[in-house]
């Protein structure tokens, strides 16, 4: 069943795969969430565990960085692997400026300066969005922890060292609240191959003011989105 990425059996993974970036955030929340977590991926060292969560059977494999690396990972686990729905959970730099560090934000949509779409060959502007199901399920699940969850438009951008000095300042009068890039390959993927996916990332740093977390932090303290990523695995477990 091994791919040309990932080197599991059928049935490796569950229905429902969180999907950070970094192989160790992935490391840390099978260890720090998962019942009895199995490793059942370290092609490259991207980590892929699997185990259960309350119960249900959760898996969690990181993506890499970039639309080319999600789009890769999540089409071999939605098309090889019986993957139903995939949560990114990431960090990402705020430009709605009434964001604070650490803020949580689902990505109902996703606008990219990415050509990713092009492979479509569509008759015009393809819109990522998020599943609903997933979305809403999500919400839920942050209402039900106490945790406030913001929804709005992500920036899923090629560029982390844009050229353009104003990029974020243009997106950022078109209602996007926040920049990160990976959410916009995944919805589409999800799109062609009519899967479920969500992106839901934490606040780790101020473009406009230069305020940031560190790696440390990110790997191991973003804990409040995993909750919420986790208790929505658990509820879409029962759809």
């Amino acid at each position: 069943m091994a791919t040309a990425h990932i080197a599991a059996e059928k049935g490796a993974f569950a229905k429902t795969v969180l999907m950070p970036g970094d192989p160790l955030r992935s490391k840390f929340i099978a260890e720090t969430f998962l019942e009895n977590p199995v490793l059942v991926n370290n092609v490259r060292g991207v980590q892929g565990y699997t185990g259960t969560y309350q119960g249900v059977p959760v898996s969690v494999m990181a993506s890499g960085m970039g639309i080319p690396s999600i789009g890769i990972y999540s089409y071999e686990l939605y098309s090889f692997f019986g993957v139903e729905n995939i949560i990114r959970i990431g960090s990402a730099g705020a430009i709605n400026e009434n964001l604070k560090m650490r803020d949580i934000v689902a990505g109902m949509s996703s606008h990219t300066n990415s050509n990713f779409a092009a492979q479509y060959n569509l008759p015009g502007t393809f819109a990522p969005t998020a599943d609903y199901t997933l979305l809403s399920t999500a919400v839920e699940a942050a209402k039900d922890l106490g945790l406030d969850l913001k929804v709005g438009s992500l920036l899923s951008a090629d560029t982390f060292y844009d050229d353009d000095a104003d990029a974020l300042r243009k997106w950022q009068k078109m209602g996007a609240m926040a920049a990160e890039m990976e959410s916009a390959g995944l919805y589409m993927t999800a799109a062609r191959l009519g899967k479920r996916a969500l992106a839901l990332v934490t606040i780790s740093d101020m473009p406009f003011t230069g305020e940031e977390t560190t790696p440390e932090e990110r790997q191991m303290s973003f804990t409040q989105m995993m909750e919420i990523a986790l208790a929505t695995a658990v509820r879409m477990d029962k759809l």
